[in-house]
């Protein structure tokens, strides 16, 4: 099965790569640094009927207190709702009159507002996007419906198994490191944040040297740096770089949640290398080897060998530093003190033998394989440059990282397995007696 699958993504990658790296006509990105800083990123795709723009900040979990967690996130949502020159059905019509779509959101790194549409709209596209970035007005009524949105949100991740082990788990990972707060908020800290304090955040938040703008798809790169040098030509380069986040510190090993759900969730989870990190590929390579897909080591052996599992995985999300690991399995309540004592086996097994050579051949294909298939469409084309440039990692970092994926090896796996792998923390959801 290992060596099938294997052999199925590099097919798979065979079949895909032509079309993506031989297009009729070159594909090139330029980068340009605006005045005050704004960084701009062209991808020309001339054969593209269509275009996309990322407009990404930093923002997001990673610059939040427990007291404002969530504000990234809020702000984002609450800009859609109103500029000085439109409203937020007048947004939407714009947008969509020139067939696309726009939407804002934040995660734990960045903060974005994203537009798409035809590309003969490209100019139109740009400056909808400025409006929205750089001419919000958060209305009063909108922050207030924004705010039950969101309430309703956080509820339904406290009553929903996995997204509860998943938040309770990584809080318990990173200890007092921002990154183990949730990225929508607490139900506290969104019932304190007022309109004056979402409104102060965005302001501290989008000016020239925080922003990269990324545009991918059917434009001249010229043309759009005019555009840009117009829209966003005179913001101001704003203050210094964040400070640092404290250091990440597990603070409880194990824990049990009693909820009233038919099926165990057990959830494992150890810090890892974050990207830029010296050994963040071999940790790719190590997450897919033991929990990518259905070949993975964890799914083979607890679910197909033992039967312990209705579902496995092993999540390996993209961070700054500190990053993650984090297997989870759902399995029976009578079998969930099994099921976990067999997990950690299966852990300590691997940082004591290492992978198979075809394990590692199939978990490189695996990862090459959903980079390459993620990187299909203009809209993931202009994420990756925005993403990889506001964090500092360098626009191209995804070429390189490819190539630092092909070039890993077992020993190194190992080492990361061994250095990262020892002292697990687990959550339990569990069904209440």
């Amino acid at each position: 099965m290992r060596i099938a699958s294997a052999i199925g993504v590099s097919l798979l990658i065979a079949m895909v790569a032509p079309a993506v790296a031989a297009p009729a006509e070159p594909v090139t990105v330029t980068r340009y640094v605006l005045p005050g800083g704004l960084r701009l990123l062209v991808r020309e795709d001339r054969g593209a009927q269509v275009v996309t723009a990322s407009l990404q900040v930093r923002s997001g979990a990673r610059y939040e207190t427990p007291d404002t967690a969530g504000i990234g996130n809020f702000v984002q949502r609450v800009m859609l709702r109103g500029t000085s020159k439109r409203s937020m059905r007048q947004i939407i019509e714009t947008a969509e009159d020139m067939g696309g779509t726009i939407d804002a959101s934040a995660d734990v790194d960045y903060a974005e507002v994203r537009g798409t549409a035809l590309a003969v709209h490209n100019a139109e596209l740009l400056e909808l996007l400025a409006d929205v970035a750089l001419a919000p007005t958060f209305p009063a009524d909108e922050v207030e419906r924004e705010r039950r949105l969101i309430a309703t949100q956080i509820r339904t991740r406290a009553d929903t198994p996995f997204p509860l082990g998943f938040d309770t788990l990584v809080a318990q990972l990173y200890g007092p490191h921002p990154y183990g707060l949730p990225a929508l908020g607490s139900k506290s800290s969104i019932e304190r944040l007022t309109r004056d304090d979402l409104v102060a955040h965005y302001r501290r938040t989008y000016h020239a040297g925080a922003m990269v703008l990324a545009v991918s798809g059917g434009v001249e790169r010229e043309a759009v740096r005019r555009h840009a040098e117009r829209l966003f030509g005179k913001l101001s380069a704003g203050d210094a770089e964040p400070t640092a986040p404290p250091q990440a510190s597990p603070s409880e090993d194990r824990r049990v949640l009693d909820r009233p759900n038919q099926q165990a969730q057990i959830l494992m989870g150890f810090l890892g290398p974050g990207i830029g990190d010296p050994d963040y590929a071999a940790g790719k390579v190590l997450a897919a080897v033991l929990g990518g897909g259905m070949a993975g080591r964890l799914f083979i052996r607890l679910r197909d060998d033992q039967g312990l599992a209705y579902s496995l995985g092993v999540l390996n999300p993209s961070r700054l530093r500190p990053g993650l690991f984090v297997a989870h399995m759902g399995t029976a309540p009578n079998t969930a003190e099994t099921a976990e004592r067999a997990m950690r086996m299966e852990f300590d097994r691997f940082r004591a033998g290492g992978p198979a050579p075809e394990e590692m051949a199939r978990a490189k294909a695996y990862v090459l394989g959903n980079l390459l298939m993620d990187r299909r469409t203009n809209a993931r084309q202009a994420w990756y440059l925005a993403f990889y440039e506001v964090i500092g990692a360098g626009w191209d970092y995804p070429d390189r990282y490819a190539r630092a994926i092909e070039a890993v090896t077992a020993e190194q796996v190992m080492e990361v397995a061994r250095r990262y792998l020892e002292h697990p923390t687990t959550v339990i959801v569990r069904p209440r007696p």
